[in-house]
């Protein structure tokens, strides 16, 4: 058996022959209709794909993760709970909280799917997540229906039950595996490779027409040599500006029009924003500032885009996944894993005070609840709510109009030596005969006359 049919005989043990995956690897990439090869390590070469997988998936990396408890209506923090400390600290042994998110957001952002091994301890608790590379990993259905995960990584191949994996998924047509948006792009991937190819080309060439040089006669083999070396001191963009000399009745010929003719500026940009679609990033996020800026007011209403149409299935799918693979069937009726988001969202120092203002005076929130969204220390009294004591119900006030004017009325007339109530005094018995209607009237019409 030859060494080719090994390695391929090799490859379908480990995906199976029907996997799309056996292709890629054997013809190095799916071939698109610019004539390009797109893998996702071709893919990750152009500066859009890299950028756009960096800045989802250290974003959302660096997002705070934490396991809460609920308590009838209230949902307080669990830190004693195992699960906190690996999704919010330290995954494994090898790596932080921010490198094994990092790892499995770009995973599934480049491939469609994220995998990570469940390690379980004493009463099936968690007690690590080691993270299983997309292309090493094979996903089949059992014939009882249970799914089969076979990850083949240095010759060794080791099978998971599927309670034993966390797998994330992207946008699915199944539910059972994620589609990859390399895979599904790869026509837009291949022309802008084939784009920055030609760039490059023109770089190569001096940024000059690519053309031919016209000999008078024919020339004889050491001629040729001879001509092609000295065409050689003319090529490459370091010879750019250099003025050769045509003797002999040599001449030169362009074949191909100049670059701004061919629009490959403009052709560049666009698949810049092609892509930025294929992976729903905003143009101005990964620096293509051509339409739209990324400073001012409107840095606000784009990380709000950005966290509602874009982060916000991510984080939900991976907190209902840590919900349903990390939980056991009873801790589930009382724990839950949540992103808090909250730092995306902040804005400049004088809107954050003026909302903070706003909650705490209308008791929403206490003083130490946004010192800790500050990162300061609690005070002593902040952990009371406030509310602003001006604004009261009509009839609220009428109440207490009512009890200070007969409060004043009964002081009055129990003070020794005080006169006879005169024609124009109200007495008790007619203090007390006032119905509501009439003392909102006084307060409607006389006092604010």
């Amino acid at each position: 058996m030859g060494l080719f049919r090994k390695a391929v005989m090799t490859l379908a043990s480990n995906m199976g022959l029907t996997d799309p995956r056996l292709a890629m690897v054997v013809g190095g990439g799916s071939e698109t209709h610019s004539g390009e090869r797109v893998t996702t390590e071709t893919a990750l070469q152009l500066d859009a794909v890299w950028a756009c997988a960096r800045i989802l998936s250290q974003t959302i990396a660096t997002l705070p993760i934490f396991v809460y408890q609920r308590e009838g209506e209230t949902d307080t923090a669990a830190p004693d709970h195992p699960l906190y400390r690996i999704v919010h600290d330290k995954p494994n042994a090898e790596m932080t909280a921010v490198d094994f998110w990092t790892a499995m957001y770009a995973c599934k952002i480049l491939w469609g799917n994220a995998y990570a091994q469940i390690v379980r301890g004493y009463r099936d608790r968690v007690v690590a997540l080691l993270p299983m590379r997309p292309d090493w990993t094979q996903v089949t259905r059992q014939a009882d229906g249970s799914l089969l995960y076979r990850y083949t990584w240095n010759g060794q191949s080791l099978e998971l039950a599927e309670d034993d994996v966390l797998h994330l998924k992207g946008f699915t047509l199944d539910g059972q595996i994620g589609l990859s948006a390399v895979a599904a792009g790869r026509h837009s991937l291949g022309s802008a490779m084939a784009a920055e190819k030609s760039a490059g080309s023109i770089h190569r060439n001096g940024m000059r027409p690519s053309g031919v040089m016209m000999s008078p006669t024919y020339l004889t083999a050491a001629q040729r040599v001879e001509a092609q070396a000295m065409m050689q001191k003319w090529q490459g963009a370091i010879a750019t500006g250099v003025v050769p000399l045509l003797e002999g009745g040599w001449d030169f010929k362009s074949l191909s029009i100049p670059p701004e003719d061919a629009q490959l500026l403009e052709t560049r940009s666009y698949n810049v924003e092609t892509i930025c679609r294929w992976f729903g990033v905003p143009p101005a996020m990964i620096g293509h500032t051509e339409k739209s800026t990324a400073w001012g007011t409107g840095l606000e209403q784009m990380n709000l885009w950005f966290l509602t149409y874009t982060l916000r299935p991510h984080l939900k799918e991976t907190e209902q996944a840590l919900w349903n693979k990390c939980l056991t069937a009873a801790e589930q009726r009382d724990y839950f894993a949540k992103y808090n988001v909250e730092a995306l969202l902040r804005t400049d120092s004088k809107a954050r005070a003026e909302n903070y203002r706003t909650l705490i005076s209308t008791g929403v929130m206490t003083p130490n609840e946004a010192r800790q969204l500050e990162n300061l220390p609690p005070v002593e009294g902040g952990d009371d709510l406030f509310m602003q004591g001006a604004m009261m119900p009509l009839g609220a006030l009428v109440a207490q109009a009512e009890q200070l004017v007969a409060a004043g009325a009964a002081g009055a007339a129990n003070a020794p030596g005080t006169p006879a109530a005169g024609p124009d005094e109200a007495t008790d018995a007619e203090v007390a005969a006032v119905t509501d209607a009439e003392m909102k009237g006084l307060f409607s019409a006389d006092l604010l006359a």
